[in-house]
């Protein structure tokens, strides 16, 4: 059976039309630095933009071939705000933005053209970061960042307005924190009343999400926006994925995106990650997580195309 909530929606309804479930791509910048690219810096993979783009559709076409369903923009940490804080001119921050939308659908494009992929087309989602991803200081890990509510709205507005028509199908809000800025979202989404998007938290144990409220309660927070499809739990360790999946698929109608990392621990300072102590393997975990409610399956930080391949049966 479908889901109402995708059926209704013309992104999803091609996909879901004989599918129980779809896979999402992986991590951006562990393929990044897997190709030889540098991303120490306060941009990560969004400084790629400007220097190499033609990497960052590479990684685009890697997991379009490893058979994701949807792909997402690498513009986690491209926002106006970020790109401005590192020295670019904001007209040049705007083109950078476009860019990062472009190149995924791009990588559609050319993969259609070439015959690799068909019909119906794999989605283009547009990755927009939290406002920690622009502090780059790892505080989406906690959302610890001593800024009011409406100067989150105002940031997730001027982050919808560069992409909203840009002619990717939807949205991806990622590592949101806090039930706080997930109604931020929710507010500043309903300025773009034809926009779509999912919401997707990272988590800090099998219940709660990073800040401390219960994702039940962040679920049940944004069930009732009809401009939010989907909601999702990502760079979370893998092993609350089962626990917090299930709690979310209980608590909403709308489908459940589980995109864990690999179960390191990130370290802001360094800006790299260290091996964490997760044994399951990916496709184990995906099976887990399907049973548990998920209509989603991808990956976050350290997850590769490899793994992405471990779930096309």
């Amino acid at each position: 059976m479908g889901n109402p909530y995708w059926e209704n929606s013309g992104v999803w309804g091609s996909l879901l039309k004989n599918r129980d479930w779809l896979i999402l791509d992986g991590a951006m910048g562990t393929q990044l630095e897997a190709r030889g690219a540098d991303l120490k810096n306060g941009l990560w993979s969004a400084s790629l933009l400007k220097t190499h783009p033609d990497l960052i559709k590479a990684v685009h076409k890697d997991y379009l071939r490893a058979g994701a369903c949807i792909i997402t923009s690498s513009g986690y940490q491209a926002s106006l705000m970020a790109f401005m804080k590192n020295g670019f001119t904001q007209e040049e921050g705007i083109g950078l933005i476009h860019t990062s939308v472009d190149l995924a659908l791009e990588a559609r494009k050319e993969m259609v053209e070439e015959g690799i992929i068909s019909e119906p087309f794999p989605l283009v989602a547009i990755s927009l970061g939290p406002y920690g991803a622009y502090l780059a200081d790892g505080s989406e890990y906690h959302g610890k960042y001593g800024v009011s509510y409406q100067e989150l709205v105002q940031f997730h507005h001027l982050g919808i307005s560069l992409v909203c028509d840009s002619g990717a199908d939807i949205l991806a809000f990622e590592t949101i924190p806090s039930l706080e800025e997930a109604k931020a979202i929710v507010e500043a989404l309903e300025f773009f009343k034809k926009t779509k998007a999912w919401i997707s938290f990272s988590c800090r144990n099998e219940t709660e999400v990073s800040h401390g409220e219960s994702i039940k309660s962040c679920v049940k927070i944004i069930e009732k926006s009809s401009q939010i499809l989907g909601i999702g739990i990502n760079c979370t360790a893998p092993e609350y994925m089962e626990s917090l999946v299930r709690i979310a698929a209980n608590a909403t109608q709308k489908p459940i995106l589980a995109y864990p990392n690999k179960g390191d621990q990130y370290d802001a300072d360094k800006k790299e990650w260290k091996e964490g102590s997760s044994h399951l393997s990916f496709r184990e975990g995906a099976e887990i997580w399907l049973k548990a409610g998920a209509k989603i399956i991808g990956g976050c930080c350290g997850t590769t195309p490899e793994n992405i391949k471990e779930l096309v049966l």
